[in-house]
């Protein structure tokens, strides 16, 4: 009979944290919010823009920090183009809500306060999810998004070099 295996339980060797450790900059960090939502236009003109606001350390984004405005059409045009050029799995975006936008509804369909702060979270969810995926990171669509004032539809597609 064999004697029994013992699993090794000694502690790797690691050095003692120090205050600049526990309270320093994170190593690695990317932080993307989507907030102050605004309603343009007028009946069928309408639509909804909102702020996405990026910060990271990351060095395979030129700007470390940009702010831009972008609708619900310019996360759906994200969503395609990494689903054509990458090879990630890319989230769903919160629905269209089509039944909303139906007319005489006795609400503000799409444009009712609840329904954008929803829309907000789900966006928001989207694009820290893609965001976060070290392959997404290398995408042009990706970064032009994130930090262009506005999104280049003929861009040629690509990856983004450090």
């Amino acid at each position: 009979m064999s004697e029994p295996t013992v699993a090794d339980t000694r502690r790797l060797n690691s050095k003692p944290q120090d205050l600049t450790d526990a309270y320093g900059p994170p190593s690695n960090f990317l932080e993307i919010d989507v907030y102050d939502p605004q309603t343009i236009g007028v009946g069928r003109n309408r639509y909804t823009t909102y702020e996405v606001r990026m910060r990271t350390n990351l060095p395979i984004f030129k700007l470390k920090e940009s702010c831009v405005r972008r609708r619900y059409s310019d996360f759906e045009w994200l969503k395609n183009e990494l689903e054509r050029d990458s090879k990630i799995v890319v989230p769903p975006l919160p629905g269209k809500a089509l039944k909303r936008q139906l007319p005489f509804r006795g609400d503000e369909g799409i444009f009712e306060e609840s329904f954008i702060e929803e829309r907000r979270g789900g966006l928001e969810q989207f694009i820290n999810r893609i965001a976060g995926h070290p392959l997404a990171q290398n995408e042009r669509c990706l970064h032009m998004f994130l930090q262009e004032e506005s999104i280049d539809r003929n861009y040629i597609p690509g990856k983004v070099r450090q």
